[in-house]
């Protein structure tokens, strides 16, 4: 049997054109425009609504940490701390009571300058405001627990004065995980 050449990037056009309608399709339905304000937290933390397979069991405590080690760009909002009003929100949406989620985050390394006041913010993002510090204090109200590397605040030279409102300093990163876990938080990968 011969295949000629003409037919087959026929072929191939054609299925690449398929995907690209198939996929254009999803993008048309998906996207940012799934996302709404949350039932919690209403600036910060966007939710889609999920039919999930997965039950989330009546009663269920949330003990959960985050990790934070990277900055966000100058004056704008970490996406890792917007993660934890997301978790807020999209669970609270779902039925769970918010007095069931405990959330904390670590933070170390050069997203240490994400907690800080304008004060310090602005020497080292040339007079830049720190964008998360609406966010930060709307997740503190909601119980949520900083911590900040005192390793690395030493290294950066900040200061529990330097933090925002609470947000508190660590002995280090490490300690506070082992701190965490032995009051039962689990690690959330991402």
């Amino acid at each position: 049997m011969e295949i000629s050449l003409p037919s087959v990037s026929r072929c191939v056009i054609t299925s690449a054109m398929l995907t690209l309608i198939a996929c254009s399709s999803f993008t048309a339905t998906a996207g940012i425009e799934a996302f709404k304000p949350g039932p919690v937290i209403k600036d910060y933390g966007k939710v889609a609504e999920v039919n999930s397979s997965l039950t989330i069991p009546t009663g269920m405590k949330f003990n959960v940490s985050f990790d934070l080690g990277t900055a966000a760009k100058p004056a704008e909002i970490n996406s890792s701390i917007d993660t934890l009003a997301r978790f807020i929100n999209m669970h609270v949406a779902a039925g769970v009571k918010l007095k069931d989620i405990s959330l904390a985050m670590v933070v170390h390394g050069k997203a240490a300058s994400d907690m800080t006041k304008d004060s310090f913010y602005q020497q080292l993002n040339t007079g830049q405001k720190n964008a998360n510090s609406d966010l930060i204090a709307q997740l503190v109200r909601q119980g949520v627990k900083f911590y900040v590397c005192g390793q690395t605040a030493a290294y950066y030279g900040i200061t529990p004065d330097d933090l925002l409102p609470g947000v508190d300093m660590a002995l280090s990163a490490l300690t506070a995980y082992a701190v965490l876990a032995r009051e039962g938080y689990s690690v959330n990968p991402f």
